[in-house]
Protein backbone atom coordinates (compact mmCIF):
# COMPACT_ATOMS: atom_id res chain seq x y z
CA UNK A 1 0.00 0.00 0.00
CA UNK A 2 1.51 3.23 -1.23
CA UNK A 3 -0.66 6.19 -0.54
CA UNK A 4 0.28 9.80 -0.07
CA UNK A 5 -1.59 12.34 1.85
CA UNK A 6 -1.46 15.85 1.54
CA UNK A 7 -1.90 18.44 4.00
CA UNK A 8 -1.52 22.21 2.65
CA UNK A 9 -0.58 25.11 3.96
CA UNK A 10 0.30 29.24 3.45
CA UNK A 11 4.22 29.80 3.84
CA UNK A 12 3.81 31.69 6.87
CA UNK A 13 2.56 28.76 8.67
CA UNK A 14 6.42 26.86 7.86
CA UNK A 15 8.17 28.33 10.60
CA UNK A 16 5.25 27.69 13.29
CA UNK A 17 4.76 24.16 12.18
CA UNK A 18 8.92 23.77 12.38
CA UNK A 19 9.10 25.52 16.09
CA UNK A 20 6.23 22.97 17.03
CA UNK A 21 7.99 19.44 15.57
CA UNK A 22 4.67 19.01 13.76
CA UNK A 23 1.37 19.81 12.44
CA UNK A 24 -0.82 20.74 15.11
CA UNK A 25 -4.84 20.52 14.81
CA UNK A 26 -7.04 23.94 14.92
CA UNK A 27 -7.77 22.79 18.49
CA UNK A 28 -4.15 23.09 19.59
CA UNK A 29 -3.60 26.01 17.33
CA UNK A 30 -5.81 28.18 18.66
CA UNK A 31 -4.80 26.76 22.70
CA UNK A 32 -1.32 27.73 21.54
CA UNK A 33 -2.23 31.23 20.32
CA UNK A 34 0.11 30.33 17.25
CA UNK A 35 0.68 32.60 14.51
CA UNK A 36 0.85 32.23 10.81
CA UNK A 37 -1.96 32.84 7.71
CA UNK A 38 -4.96 30.59 8.15
CA UNK A 39 -7.09 29.58 4.62
CA UNK A 40 -10.05 27.98 5.67
CA UNK A 41 -13.16 29.38 6.05
CA UNK A 42 -13.94 30.39 9.98
CA UNK A 43 -17.78 28.77 10.12
CA UNK A 44 -16.57 25.38 9.24
CA UNK A 45 -13.35 25.56 11.17
CA UNK A 46 -16.04 26.29 13.89
CA UNK A 47 -18.34 23.98 13.38
CA UNK A 48 -15.12 21.27 13.23
CA UNK A 49 -14.13 22.50 16.48
CA UNK A 50 -17.36 22.25 18.82
CA UNK A 51 -20.07 20.56 16.36
CA UNK A 52 -18.81 17.58 14.37
CA UNK A 53 -17.75 14.20 15.85
CA UNK A 54 -16.86 10.96 15.04
CA UNK A 55 -18.62 7.79 14.86
CA UNK A 56 -15.66 5.61 15.45
CA UNK A 57 -14.71 8.35 18.29
CA UNK A 58 -17.70 10.07 19.57
CA UNK A 59 -15.38 12.10 22.18
CA UNK A 60 -13.32 13.23 19.73
CA UNK A 61 -14.33 16.88 17.32
CA UNK A 62 -13.10 16.82 13.90
CA UNK A 63 -11.29 20.45 14.69
CA UNK A 64 -8.90 17.90 17.71
CA UNK A 65 -7.33 16.04 14.20
CA UNK A 66 -5.22 17.08 11.77
CA UNK A 67 -6.91 17.17 8.13
CA UNK A 68 -5.56 15.60 5.11
CA UNK A 69 -6.40 15.43 1.73
CA UNK A 70 -5.22 12.15 -0.40
CA UNK A 71 -4.92 14.14 -3.75
CA UNK A 72 -2.94 17.52 -4.44
CA UNK A 73 -5.08 20.03 -6.61
CA UNK A 74 -7.64 20.08 -3.66
CA UNK A 75 -11.03 21.73 -4.25
CA UNK A 76 -10.15 23.96 -1.35
CA UNK A 77 -7.19 24.69 -3.48
CA UNK A 78 -9.09 25.76 -6.32
CA UNK A 79 -11.41 27.48 -3.93
CA UNK A 80 -8.11 29.31 -3.07
CA UNK A 81 -7.22 30.13 -6.68
CA UNK A 82 -10.33 31.41 -7.59
CA UNK A 83 -10.27 33.69 -4.69
CA UNK A 84 -13.97 32.25 -3.35
CA UNK A 85 -15.64 34.49 -0.53
CA UNK A 86 -16.06 32.76 2.14
CA UNK A 87 -12.42 32.08 2.60
CA UNK A 88 -10.73 34.14 5.52
CA UNK A 89 -7.62 34.00 2.94
CA UNK A 90 -7.60 35.94 -0.59
CA UNK A 91 -4.20 36.24 -1.51
CA UNK A 92 -3.76 32.87 -4.15
CA UNK A 93 -2.44 29.80 -4.31
CA UNK A 94 1.28 31.10 -5.59
CA UNK A 95 1.95 31.32 -1.33
CA UNK A 96 0.61 27.58 -0.63
CA UNK A 97 2.47 24.82 -0.41
CA UNK A 98 2.28 21.08 -0.23
CA UNK A 99 3.45 18.47 2.07
CA UNK A 100 3.12 14.96 1.15
CA UNK A 101 3.20 12.00 3.66
CA UNK A 102 3.07 8.63 3.61
CA UNK A 103 -0.14 6.90 4.65
CA UNK A 104 0.98 3.85 6.18
CA UNK A 105 4.07 5.46 7.90
CA UNK A 106 1.19 8.22 9.51
CA UNK A 107 -0.65 5.47 10.61
CA UNK A 108 2.16 3.40 12.05
CA UNK A 109 3.44 6.71 13.55
CA UNK A 110 -0.08 7.60 15.09
CA UNK A 111 -0.21 3.96 16.79
CA UNK A 112 3.05 4.21 18.48
CA UNK A 113 2.19 7.43 19.76
CA UNK A 114 -1.65 6.29 21.04
CA UNK A 115 -2.70 8.97 18.66
CA UNK A 116 -6.29 8.21 17.32
CA UNK A 117 -6.93 8.65 13.51
CA UNK A 118 -9.64 7.99 10.89
CA UNK A 119 -10.10 8.63 7.52
CA UNK A 120 -13.60 9.68 5.78
CA UNK A 121 -15.39 9.07 2.40
CA UNK A 122 -16.66 12.75 2.40
CA UNK A 123 -15.90 15.76 3.94
CA UNK A 124 -15.32 16.11 7.54
CA UNK A 125 -16.43 19.41 7.34
CA UNK A 126 -20.07 18.52 6.40
CA UNK A 127 -22.68 17.65 8.32
CA UNK A 128 -23.30 14.29 7.09
CA UNK A 129 -20.17 12.15 6.83
CA UNK A 130 -19.22 8.70 7.38
CA UNK A 131 -15.59 7.57 9.24
CA UNK A 132 -13.96 4.35 9.88
CA UNK A 133 -10.42 3.18 11.48
CA UNK A 134 -10.62 0.47 9.26
CA UNK A 135 -7.96 0.26 6.88
CA UNK A 136 -9.70 -2.06 4.51
CA UNK A 137 -12.29 0.10 3.88
CA UNK A 138 -9.61 2.26 1.98
CA UNK A 139 -11.18 0.74 -1.53
CA UNK A 140 -14.47 2.38 -1.07
CA UNK A 141 -13.30 5.60 -1.18
CA UNK A 142 -13.95 7.15 -4.68
CA UNK A 143 -10.47 6.78 -5.54
CA UNK A 144 -11.62 8.03 -9.67
CA UNK A 145 -13.04 11.33 -8.44
CA UNK A 146 -9.95 11.99 -5.78
CA UNK A 147 -7.64 11.09 -8.71
CA UNK A 148 -9.45 13.63 -10.71
CA UNK A 149 -8.77 16.60 -12.36
CA UNK A 150 -12.50 17.15 -12.94
CA UNK A 151 -15.02 16.17 -10.14
CA UNK A 152 -17.70 18.62 -10.31
CA UNK A 153 -20.12 16.06 -10.24
CA UNK A 154 -18.85 14.49 -7.30
CA UNK A 155 -17.34 17.47 -5.02
CA UNK A 156 -17.67 15.74 -1.90
CA UNK A 157 -16.26 12.67 -2.21
CA UNK A 158 -13.15 14.70 -3.70
CA UNK A 159 -12.52 15.66 -0.19
CA UNK A 160 -12.54 12.46 1.71
CA UNK A 161 -9.96 13.23 4.54
CA UNK A 162 -7.51 11.30 6.95
CA UNK A 163 -7.43 12.74 10.49
CA UNK A 164 -4.94 12.39 12.92
CA UNK A 165 -5.79 13.25 16.77
CA UNK A 166 -3.73 16.39 18.03
CA UNK A 167 -0.32 16.26 15.94
CA UNK A 168 1.63 14.70 13.29
CA UNK A 169 5.64 15.26 13.69
CA UNK A 170 7.47 16.87 10.68
CA UNK A 171 9.85 14.35 10.38
CA UNK A 172 7.16 12.16 8.18
CA UNK A 173 7.03 14.93 5.80
CA UNK A 174 8.44 13.15 2.72
CA UNK A 175 7.99 16.03 0.06
CA UNK A 176 7.01 19.94 0.24
CA UNK A 177 5.90 20.94 -3.30
CA UNK A 178 5.31 25.07 -4.82
CA UNK A 179 4.46 26.57 -7.65
CA UNK A 180 7.41 28.75 -8.03
CA UNK A 181 10.40 29.55 -7.33
CA UNK A 182 9.84 31.94 -5.10
CA UNK A 183 8.35 29.43 -2.69
CA UNK A 184 10.84 26.97 -3.57
CA UNK A 185 13.66 29.18 -2.55
CA UNK A 186 11.84 30.57 0.94
CA UNK A 187 11.07 26.37 1.70
CA UNK A 188 14.83 26.32 1.46
CA UNK A 189 15.96 29.04 3.78
CA UNK A 190 13.20 28.17 6.29
CA UNK A 191 14.59 24.71 6.42
CA UNK A 192 18.17 25.30 6.50
CA UNK A 193 18.43 25.65 10.03
CA UNK A 194 16.46 22.35 10.92
CA UNK A 195 17.12 18.60 11.05
CA UNK A 196 14.71 18.06 8.22
CA UNK A 197 15.52 17.12 4.90
CA UNK A 198 12.32 16.06 2.82
CA UNK A 199 12.55 16.59 -0.88
CA UNK A 200 11.83 20.16 -1.45
CA UNK A 201 10.37 20.94 -5.77
CA UNK A 202 7.88 22.64 -7.70
CA UNK A 203 5.34 20.74 -9.36
CA UNK A 204 2.97 23.01 -11.26
CA UNK A 205 0.66 19.89 -12.20
CA UNK A 206 -0.45 20.02 -8.10
CA UNK A 207 -2.00 23.36 -8.80
CA UNK A 208 -4.73 25.20 -10.40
Amino acid sequence: MNIKIYHIIHIDKLPCILNSGGLLSDAQVLAQNLGGTTIGMSSIKQRRLTELTFTTYPDLYVGECVPFYFCPRSVMLYMIHMGNMELDYQGGQDNIIHLEFDLMNVINWANNNTQRWVFTRSNAGSYYFEDTNDINNLSKLDWYTINSDYWSHSIDTKQAEFLCENFVDFSLVEKIVSNNKLMDTQIKNILQQTIYNPIIEINKSWYY
